[in-house]
């Protein structure tokens, strides 16, 4: 995979090229330092996912994320940061953020979240997870939405970060099924990935459903 570094504090992005170097199966092809460089950067590198510092100088990665995803949608954003509060993490997913790590995270649980982003699945630090997980202040009003009952426990497993086999066990049921139900919440939600689903389930007050 082609990855794209945004940072704006240059002992952060050597210390990502260092290690991303030593993997086979990634090739860093070009460093940012503000929100501006990612968005051109970007457009000229087309790597397969940027991985984007939230704050940063002239633009920040919210809004780097938007323009990257309105122009070039098939490029994967992957925020990584140090902020864990639902203020900074609503935001990013809406923007187009399709995972979202804290910098504490183990450089190998990194390169899976890079690896599980190309499959095509959801990443979430545990903590971006449990923020997620955790009622609003004010929770919403439940409102009328066109999931089946166990299409609503599967996208409340999704809250939590799970991959298709943890969703699988935790709901009895083979990962054949979890993929399709996967499938049609994408279609009647009319989101594009499963990070985009878990912001409505928050949204909609949907998590109650998980296990």
């Amino acid at each position: 995979m082609r990855v794209l570094i945004a940072d704006d504090h240059h002992v952060v992005r050597r210390g990502l090229l260092f290690f991303l170097k030593t993997q086979k199966d990634i090739e860093v092809v070009g460093e940012a330092a503000n929100g501006v460089e990612a968005v051109e950067m970007a457009g000229e590198l087309q790597p397969d996912i940027v991985l984007m510092d939230l704050v940063m100088p002239e633009m920040d990665g919210i809004q780097a994320t938007r323009k990257i995803k309105e122009s070039y949608p098939d490029i994967i954003v992957l925020m990584l940061t140090s902020f864990s509060d639902r203020d900074h993490i609503l935001p990013a997913i809406e923007a187009g953020a399709a995972g979202y790590q804290l910098k504490d995270i183990e450089p190998d649980e990194l390169v899976e979240s890079l690896r599980s982003l190309m499959r095509g699945e959801n990443t979430l630090h545990p903590k971006a997870s449990s923020e997620l997980a955790k009622a609003p202040e004010d929770p919403p009003p439940h409102v009328l939405h066109p999931l089946t009952p166990r299409e609503a426990e599967v996208l409340a497993e999704l809250t939590k970060g799970k991959s298709n086999r943890e969703v699988a066990s935790a709901l009895f049921v083979t990962e054949k099924t979890v993929k399709t139900h996967i499938s049609n919440i994408f279609i009647k939600l009319e989101v594009q990935d499963r990070t985009q689903a878990a912001l409505y389930a928050v949204k909609h007050g949907l998590t109650e459903y998980a296990n």
